[in-house]
């Protein structure tokens, strides 16, 4: 049966719109186009984002999670795009105000969307050997290469991973093409989604390949980075706002993406300032939901005042500690990945959420009809 609930008067409405109002169920977001109010769901088809803070241009609201657009008239996407739609409601203006009508004059509708292959179940074979990923974090220009102190390391590190008979991959942060994130969670919790918004949208976008490999394939990590002023490189930090939003699954949705799989971290520079770059690390590689095994982490480091670099790279060639170091850092990974596999039913088994990741938070797409 409709109904028609008074908004308010004219004037009133004026000095507010865009607003949103929930009357009944129905979350409804109240534009002004062309001199006429107009109302449609405030909730977004994709993530549940609120439209009435989004930047109308023309007819069009823009979702301001991650830019999903909508008609404020009809509900309807811009032309060209699939037949997504939002929930459209009837506006009236009378003599004593402006009223909407609730239920919807036109309902929602979904469009089912391939998912992306980053929700697809990776299976792994029992009995399989451990898989190993090594990702070098070191920025360089490929078409003039330079000796690398941390990269040289991370080789040693795999070269052993291979004679223990693991699965190896290694990927270069600096050969793949990414953007910077978003700060999708500086909008709101529930904007910084899994998979990465930007990887939804951007098929070109190569970060992928380090989400695969770190969500569904890897079971022992080895990041290794460059010490830049006092801490790890930028490639680094770019990668770890955009891993993101795989720690915000388990804030968002208590969804642990990361399950008994194990970090270890080869740190190197010219400058000191080590154990500050590895606690940085330690603590977010973690909060993602990695272990560690005993002695997680090896550097190398000549001191603040070593500013002859071309020493520091003599000094780590000629370093047989370091490459030892470096072999001994995967062989205790691997050793302790067996011990979780073989406790898997313990490791397994559910965890309390503590500290800043102990209270709920409402899931806005859990609002949508």
């Amino acid at each position: 049966m409709a109904t028609w609930h008074r908004l308010g008067l004219r004037d009133e409405l004026l000095a507010r719109v865009p607003f949103s109002v929930t009357l009944e169920r129905h979350q409804i977001a109240v534009f002004l186009h062309e001199r006429r109010f107009t109302a449609i769901s405030n909730i977004c088809n994709h993530k549940g984002g609120p439209l009435c803070e989004g930047r109308v241009r023309g007819e069009f609201v823009m979702c301001p999670w991650h830019g999903w657009e909508y008609s404020v008239v009809t509900g309807k996407g811009p032309a060209g795009y699939d037949e997504e739609q939002v929930p459209s409601f009837a506006v009236e203006e009378r003599q004593d105000g402006v009223y909407v009508q609730t239920p919807p004059v036109m309902p929602r509708k979904l469009v089912k969307h391939k998912p992306s292959h980053l929700l697809e179940t990776h299976s792994k074979t029992p009995g399989a050997p451990p898989r190993v990923l090594g990702i070098s974090t070191t920025a360089m220009d490929e078409a003039n290469p330079r000796f690398s102190t941390s990269d040289a390391l991370l080789e040693h590190a795999m070269a052993m991973a291979r004679e223990l008979q693991t699965d190896t991959q290694l990927i270069k942060l600096r050969t793949l093409k990414f953007q910077h994130c978003e700060g999708n969670y500086s909008k709101a919790s529930h904007a910084c989604t899994w998979p990465c918004a930007i990887t939804e949208r951007d098929p070109e976008d190569q970060l992928s390949a380090v989400y695969e490999g770190l969500v569904h394939w890897a079971d022992v990590v080895i990041i290794s980075t460059p010490i830049r002023w006092g801490n790890a490189s930028s490639l680094y930090y770019k990668l770890a706002e955009r891993l993101n939003c795989v720690q915000n699954q388990i804030t968002i949705h208590n969804n642990m993406l990361i399950k008994r799989k194990v970090a270890g971290f080869i740190i190197t520079g010219g400058q000191d300032n080590i154990q500050a770059v590895a606690g940085g690390m330690l603590t977010f590689w973690s909060e993602l939901g990695f272990v560690f095994p005993p002695f997680p982490f090896i550097a190398h480091s000549r001191g603040w005042d070593a500013e002859d670099m071309q020493n520091n790279v003599r000094q780590v060639k000629a370093s047989a500690a370091l490459r030892e170091a470096s072999r001994e850092l995967v062989e205790r990974a691997v050793d302790f990945w067996k011990m979780l596999d073989q406790n898997r039913a313990m490791m397994d088994r559910p965890m309390e959420r503590a500290g800043r990741k102990a209270n709920p938070l409402v899931n806005p797409e859990d609002a949508i009809v």
